[in-house]
């Protein structure tokens, strides 16, 4: 999940009362359902495909995974930023290892780490060294199970609100 140094007062609460679940159907509760879509990593004829939660608002983007136990084999949370940012990940809270791929304005990966849970602070940062515009956790492993490398495609196809 992102994480903000310089979080608010306001941002931190907020976040706190945000905190139940943003994945439709999460275990802990309903809470708000975030926009979903398909994410398609590729490379030639190579093809990794995810279903993902987009989380583009501040709150959403801080709740990410969190307090989830489990995550469908091809399923994901697509992290989209209005402007490019270089800010970390945190896994605060968040109970499965995860793998993160990043990916710049040209829609071309541009770094992919693997994340480990964190209970309790201080939890590390998950840095890109890079640019990027978007990213997108799953399971952990999912890219490299996939072949995914730095310089793929990445295209995501929003699911019509009904």
């Amino acid at each position: 999940m992102f994480h903000r140094r310089d979080r608010s007062l306001a941002g931190v609460v907020l976040a706190a009362a945000t905190v139940s679940c943003v994945m439709a159907g999460c275990a802990n509760g309903p809470g708000p359902t975030l926009p979903s879509g398909t994410l398609t990593i590729s490379r030639g004829s190579s093809v990794a495909t995810l279903d993902v939660r987009i989380a583009e608002t501040p709150a959403a983007r801080e709740t990410g995974l969190m307090r989830r136990h489990s995550l469908e084999p091809d399923g994901g949370m697509a992290f989209l930023f209005a402007q490019p940012t270089t800010s970390p990940f945190w896994m605060k809270d968040t109970l499965i290892p995860l793998s993160i791929a990043f990916w710049s304005s040209d829609r071309r990966i541009v770094a992919i780490l693997e994340m480990t849970p964190c209970r309790s602070d201080p939890c590390p940062y998950y840095y890109p060294h890079r640019t990027y515009v978007g990213a997108v956790e799953a399971r952990g492993g999912f890219f490299a199970d996939h072949h995914v490398q730095i310089g793929d495609a990445v295209a995501l196809d929003r699911t019509p609100s009904p």
